[in-house]
């Protein structure tokens, strides 16, 4: 397949394109977890027989089970998973032993099981560190030394969640909430070898991300990032620059993030994260944002800015208030962020989240900066589809255009489960023909290939036409989201064929 260059703003000479939808984790891994290892290689080949250009996927950072392993409430905004981190390609770096690799072979269920992969793939980790001779690895300490600004604070909060019991910064003793440098000095003194370990872990993990996005590259196949909006209030960010974020002197909760009533959830959304204190982040010309964006475009062709509208304005909840209620809407820092951001960056490689509740501010804020939107043809299909900014027939070329999203069911779960009789009846009025559940999926990703947008992404489970169990997240609920993994050889050169046949037909 030949690449297709893709600029970072969208205008109506570029051409049309289109990719598919699917976090790492759900890729058929060894460990019972998708990674960078084989798996993504294989999935990358699939793309490119299929004559895709873009692989989206979901934030990449560490996650934790107190934030129900949500890629959104990461614990550091420049880290990467480890548990993203191949043990395959340790193995034939000499750093792990085929009985090593052995164990993993014996794990396997239908859904992710995040303690049971982190309980064996830690301890492989810890083996391969123990053999790596990290100490003398000119390559790790040149990484080390590179990447200072946010490794240093990174692998002291680790290994300080570890001491503590996985408690939160919050909740530590004084010395080591405050940051208190001579007590982090004496912290590397006695927990020098565990702080090298969290080290070698990133070194580990962008050495095989930059071998991933060179093989993607040679493919013809460009990485859709994702980019939360905030960071989680027990994280390296909010611990290590606490006066960045809506926190009172003694780092207790001010007002933190969410979203009222919407699609997603009739009570809305407390999201608990801080908001930020947006008047610091202009008083450093938004040096931490710009850190933070470098450290993931490094991964990325282009990003996903979640949940855009906070940029021009955000729902504050107090930090008392059990709901979303009473929170009120505050103003964003709108175009002097993105005016900061374009001096690092002319080209802004952004796709942004402009759905749910919108006003004309935050349209004008996005077609300003030229941003791509996004359209969701699952939101189109209310009983009058003429009036939805959804429908195809109100598409324009600055848009990429989905069936769902991970926060959405999948088509088929939400054309079974969700989508009222009135709305199946104005479908079928809309393309013409009778929609059941057996067409649904092809329906609606022709709709998606045939729209001006300038990009189509679908996401997997549409492609597999898998229903409501295959569903990534559901908005507002804490348990039972993230853990969708790819069933066995369900990626067939078959589809791939058919793939590639619409993208030859739409000119995609």
């Amino acid at each position: 397949m030949s690449s297709k260059a893709t600029p970072a703003t969208m205008d109506i000479h570029s051409p049309r394109d289109a990719g598919v939808l699917c976090p790492i984790t759900s890729l058929p891994g060894i460990c019972g977890i998708g990674d960078l290892g084989d798996c993504a290689y294989n999935f990358v080949k699939w793309l490119a027989d299929a004559g895709q250009t873009w692989w989206q996927i979901l934030p990449v950072g560490p996650v934790s089970s107190e934030q129900g392993y949500s890629p959104y409430s990461s614990w550091c905004s420049q880290a990467g998973n480890p548990l993203l981190i191949s043990p395959e390609i340790l193995y034939r770096k000499g750093l792990l032993k085929q009985s090593d690799l052995s164990k993993t072979k014996v794990f396997d269920t239908p859904k992710i099981d995040y303690q049971t992969v982190s309980q064996i793939k830690d301890p492989l980790l810890e083996k391969a560190f123990q053999r790596s001779n990290a100490s003398e690895d000119v390559e790790f300490h040149r990484f080390c030394k590179e990447e200072k600004c946010w490794l240093d604070n990174f692998s002291n909060y680790t290994v300080l969640k570890k001491i503590y019991n996985g408690a939160p910064w919050y909740h530590w003793p004084e010395k080591h909430k405050s940051r208190s440098g001579k007590n982090l000095e004496s912290l590397k003194t006695q927990y020098g070898n565990s702080i090298q370990f969290e080290q070698w872990k990133q070194f580990q993990f962008f050495e095989q991300w930059s071998q991933l996005k060179t093989y993607c590259a040679e493919q013809g196949i460009k990485i859709l990032g994702d980019i939360p909006v905030y960071a989680s209030y027990d994280s390296v960010d909010v611990w290590s620059q606490p006066h960045l974020f809506s926190l009172n002197p003694d780092g207790s909760l001010q007002g933190v993030a969410g979203v009222p009533p919407d699609y997603f959830n009739q009570e809305g959304q407390r999201w608990g994260m801080p908001v930020y204190n947006w008047e610091e982040h202009i008083n450093e010309d938004f040096a931490w944002w710009k850190k933070r964006l470098a450290s993931n475009l490094r991964f990325f062709d282009k990003v996903r800015i979640d949940h855009f509208r906070a940029f021009h304005s955000y729902w504050e909840i107090g930090a008392d208030e059990p709901t979303t209620k009473n929170g009120v809407w505050k103003q964003g820092p709108g175009k002097t962020f993105f005016l900061s951001i374009q001096k690092n960056w002319k080209d802004l490689p952004f796709v942004v989240e402009d759905l749910g509740e919108t006003d004309l501010g935050v349209e004008k804020l996005r077609r300003r900066f030229k941003f791509p939107g996004m359209k969701v043809l699952q939101f189109a299909f209310g009983e009058n589809p003429g009036d939805s900014p959804h429908a195809p027939h109100h598409h324009s070329h600055d848009f990429v255009v989905y069936t769902g999203t991970h926060d959405n069911n999948t088509t088929l779960g939400w054309y079974k489960d969700e989508l009222t009789r009135k709305g199946k009846a104005s479908l079928n009025r809309y393309v013409g023909h009778r929609v059941n559940a057996k067409n649904i999926n092809d329906t609606l990703i022709r709709m998606a290939y045939a729209s001006v947008a300038r990009t189509a992404i679908i996401p997997l489970q549409d492609l597999f036409n898998m229903d409501s169990e295959a569903r990534m997240n559901r908005p507002g609920s804490r348990t039972g989201n993230w853990n969708w993994k790819i069933p066995k050889q369900m990626l067939q050169p078959e589809l791939a064929k058919k793939l590639l046949d619409w993208t030859h037909l739409y000119k995609r």
